[in-house]
């Protein structure tokens, strides 16, 4: 007992482990450093009291104990931080959709980090248009007369309806009556846009006599909505835009396009065959049009509006528009992302969502070999396979990519189930690797992961499988 009375007031003080070497650690606060080092120095003081341990360790040993606390504490508390898509989904939801390119990042950190010309004229020297060089270019890409930005699609969406169909009948296909992510469905927007849904046709099949038959005096919009998120096939029938704004014009009625994921290149030559391109949209008579801009846009979440100059000036107007605006980070992201779009070569190389897009079975083929191959000379042991990849995002359901993955195989008898231990490893990294598991096998697809990233994965996966811990 003396024993032991002796070695708990050798523990030292709080304050003087932290004040002595609160330098060890600048990405981790005081406070946070001071919590770590309470419990680290309540567990020595435990494991002396029970007689687990005969000696106190030097302050040098305490303190660094403690900073690796914080930061591991740090890291898990964190909710939103970055990891490795190894899933082979391009946008995939839960892991934050587009990536984006290195100039948009670059553009956030300089508007984030100092005060810039969000509403302010240099040549003037007064108050300027917000979002003029994102105008500019939207005018220049698409051919639009006039553009807006708010801060998502379903935002956009609400925002059209309530400036220019308050008050009236909203037609749209049984179709096209969708639900995007989170159980928002396009009933419920048009009805807190003040409108009421005229429902047309039938779930597979929606003729323009339909629409015709629909429109009566109290038809404010002819509202078009792509059905990004599934895919209706069989004996099915619908109205292009092109019909609708024959339609529209003929009746004095606007025709909204929703076209989800915003296409602003073409993409079919990777295989998206069906999803509507914005150029295409507005040349096929929409009136307005509105889409994402972090799916294949690959810029930051925004929603899109583009369309006629009096439509959109109606509904910049709405006093809703106040409370959807974007932020300066956004218009930021966005004006950097649009500049690539000005030159076709420039953005299939620098935008991840393209890039990942135009990646060959061949180009995948030859990374999975090269990281398979540093994996076993390092000492590890992986597997190449044949998989298939997705854009995701709710652009083009059911068209897979050809693709290939690396798998982990343990140096040792895994045993059944080892998928799952692997998963579980690389997931809790600092810089968390995320697969997908197919026929208990962990898959690392290429398609989704940057170069720059190749090394840490390919030492990561030499540790899990060469651990003894299966």
């Amino acid at each position: 007992m003396q024993k032991n009375s002796d070695l708990l007031k050798k523990i030292p003080q709080v304050d003087k482990l932290i004040q002595f070497n609160a330098h060890i650690c600048s990405e981790i606060y005081r406070h946070e450093l001071t919590d770590a080092v309470r419990d680290v120095l309540g567990e020595l003081r435990e494991q002396i009291v029970n007689g687990i341990i005969d000696h106190v360790p030097d302050d040098d040993t305490l303190i660094n104990r403690a900073v690796e606390l914080a930061e591991k504490r740090l890291r898990n508390n964190k909710d939103v931080r970055r990891v490795i898509n190894g899933t082979g989904v391009i946008l995939h939801s839960n892991l934050g959709r587009a990536c984006l390119s290195k100039a948009a990042a670059a553009a956030v950190v300089e508007t984030a980090s100092s005060y810039c010309t969000l509403e302010y004229d240099i040549d003037e020297g007064k108050r300027g248009n917000r979002a003029g060089g994102v105008e500019r270019y939207l005018r220049d890409i698409t051919g639009c007369e006039a553009s807006l930005v708010v801060n998502n699609n379903a935002a956009a969406v609400l925002l059209i309806l309530s400036a220019v169909a308050n008050d009236g009948n909203v037609l749209v296909s049984r179709g096209e009556l969708v639900e995007i992510g989170g159980g928002f469905r396009v009933p419920d927007i048009i009805s807190l846009g003040g409108s009421t849904l005229c429902e047309v046709g039938t779930t597979n099949k929606t003729r323009l006599s339909d629409y015709k038959a629909a429109i009566s005096k109290d038809t404010r919009a002819i509202l078009k909505v792509h059905s990004s998120n599934f895919k209706v096939v069989g004996f099915t029938e619908s109205v292009n835009v092109k019909e609708l704004a024959v339609l529209g014009k003929s009746h004095g009625i606007p025709v909204i396009e929703d076209i989800g994921s915003g296409a602003l290149t073409d993409v079919r030559r990777y295989g998206l065959n069906e999803e509507p391109l914005v150029k295409e949209s507005l040349r096929d008579g929409a009136d307005i049009v509105s889409f994402s801009g972090d799916k294949l846009l690959g810029g930051l979440q925004c929603g899109i509006i583009l369309g006629r100059k009096e439509f959109i000036e109606t509904i910049k107007k709405h006093p809703l528009y106040r409370a959807f605006r974007v932020d300066k980070i956004t218009i930021a992201a966005l004006e950097a992302t649009l500049r690539i779009y000005a030159d076709p070569v420039k953005a299939e190389r620098d935008i991840p969502v393209l890039s990942m897009l135009a990646l060959t079975a061949e180009d995948l083929c030859i990374r999975a070999e090269k990281l398979c191959k540093e994996i076993c000379l390092k000492g590890g042991n992986a597997e190449v396979l044949k998989v298939k990849s997705v854009a995701g995002g709710g652009a083009v359901p059911g068209l897979e990519l050809d693709s290939y993955a690396i798998t982990p195989v343990g140096s040792g008898s895994a045993g059944e189930g080892s998928a799952g231990v692997y998963e579980q490893k690389l997931r809790a990294l600092p810089v968390p690797i995320i697969g997908r598991i197919e026929n208990d096998r962990l898959l690392i697809d290429v398609r989704t992961m940057f170069e720059d990233d190749f090394e840490y994965i390919i030492n990561e996966i030499v540790k899990v499988t060469t651990s003894s811990e299966e």
